[in-house]
């Protein structure tokens, strides 16, 4: 057992608005969140569109929720169907910010996602009461001032608070629970499967199950050198987080470092002809190259997932190569996708696609080949393109494969967060 007294025991809360949405659009119509059967999808336009939040009473009456397609929805008088309106998402996200603010300084609040939030709050007794006190304040002010049901977790730290959350306070009467160090045998440990717990993928959890892993607690259990020698410093973090261990500051991300740049596609239609595939993974390439060059970041190990359609019994395929010198350029992570492409597909119909670089570098440190005289143009000009694109936005320089049957950077543009504004 570790010696808990050495790693800081604080007051965090982790703040979630239920079906973030769903909720809002249900008040701007006069309608009670929870009780409403409510779903806002990408496109009510499109069939194929995905389900991006469902109301409580929708998921439990009619199963449906985030990721179920529009046409799975059933041709009920009860369920109202609504675009999304991120313009406004956004906006209440940041006016619940202030609401926090109210309670703890900026410094104190970590903004995790549009409708998740950690504040901490240890130090506020004597001003606010104890945190269980705050969090029951925080719920009752933001039903009052937005109408919005929340849960809160609460914990000594941020991955504690965020287990809490997602494993207990969403399934609790009142929307709040609390969990301490002493909780971990007993509250996290029994945790199976291993998807279950925050920060674990199906992938990673293939793999532990292949090592004989299948709840956290034979994951706190396991030789932390084996499982660094497999993983990486990511099987050191998997290691103390299945402790509950966590040292993330507020304002930090809880799990440490860039280490990818990726982009994930769900297609709004079937996919079939090739052309049209290569034309949305060029695209994608362009848009992680772009993302990389950013943080003058470079990869060494490419990685193609295609996933099929329905229609094909889904499955798919997931591939990666490393090349000899790691690269963001567009044309040079998109030939090395080709060649993963054409290595493994056998003319299934496609509906997402995803597009990642591993094994990252600072781009300044990247050696030049003196074979290839042009290889530093190519580089060059990937930073010239960005930076036309954002004076000028995003459509400003387009590839020709975008304005083709195929393209879907056109599109991608008109939306906020992938979606309508």
């Amino acid at each position: 057992m570790f010696d808990y007294t050495q790693f800081p025991n604080r007051a965090i809360l982790c703040i979630d608005i239920k079906s973030f949405y769903a909720s809002i659009t249900a008040v701007t119509k006069g309608l009670d969140p929870l009780a409403c059967h409510l779903v806002v999808v990408g496109n009510t336009e499109q069939k194929g569109s995905v389900v991006l939040a469902a109301s409580p009473a929708m998921k439990k009456d009619f199963r449906i929720k985030t990721g179920s397609r529009l046409f799975e929805i059933p041709d009920d008088s009860r369920i109202i169907v609504s675009n999304p309106q991120m313009g406004l998402f956004v906006r209440v996200s940041t006016e619940i910010t202030k609401l926090f603010f109210r309670y703890v300084p900026p410094s104190a609040v970590h903004t995790y996602s549009v409708d998740e939030s950690f504040l901490d709050v240890g130090g506020m007794e004597k001003s606010l009461g104890s945190p269980l006190e705050i969090a029951q304040k925080l719920k009752a002010d933001i039903m009052r001032e937005f109408g919005l049901p929340s849960t809160i977790g609460i914990g000594p730290n941020m991955l504690m608070a965020k287990l809490c959350l997602d494993l207990e306070a969403k399934k609790a009467d009142n929307g709040i629970s609390s969990w301490s160090y002493e909780d971990i045998p007993h509250k996290l440990w029994p945790i199976s499967p291993l998807r279950d717990m925050w920060g674990i993928g199906k992938r990673t959890e293939k793999t532990l199950n292949n090592m004989g892993i299948f709840s956290v607690g034979q994951l706190a259990r396991y030789d932390l050198a084996l499982l660094e020698k497999k993983f990486g410093i990511m099987g050191n973090q998997l290691y103390h987080h299945a402790w509950g261990i966590d040292l993330s500051e507020i304002g930090a991300p809880i799990m440490q470092g860039q280490i990818s740049y990726g982009k994930s596609q769900i297609l709004l239609r079937d996919y079939k002809k090739l052309q049209e595939i290569k034309s949305v993974l060029l695209e994608m390439c362009e848009d992680v190259a772009k993302r990389a060059r950013s943080n003058h970041h470079a990869g060494r190990t490419v990685t193609l997932g295609i996933s099929y359609s329905k229609d094909e019994f889904s499955g798919g395929f997931l591939r990666s190569r490393t090349i000899e010198n790691p690269t963001n350029i567009t044309m040079i992570i998109y030939q090395v996708c080709l060649e993963l492409f054409q290595e493994n597909y056998r003319g299934q119909t496609v509906r997402q696609i995803s597009v990642s670089i591993t094994k990252l570098e600072n781009d300044y440190d990247m050696q030049l080949d003196l074979f290839d005289t042009g290889g530093w143009k190519k580089r060059k000009l990937g930073y010239v393109v960005d930076t036309i694109r954002n004076r000028y936005g995003s459509t400003a320089l387009l590839r020709a494969v975008s304005y083709t049957s195929g393209g879907t950077a056109l599109q991608r543009a008109q939306l906020l967060g992938g979606h309508k504004k």
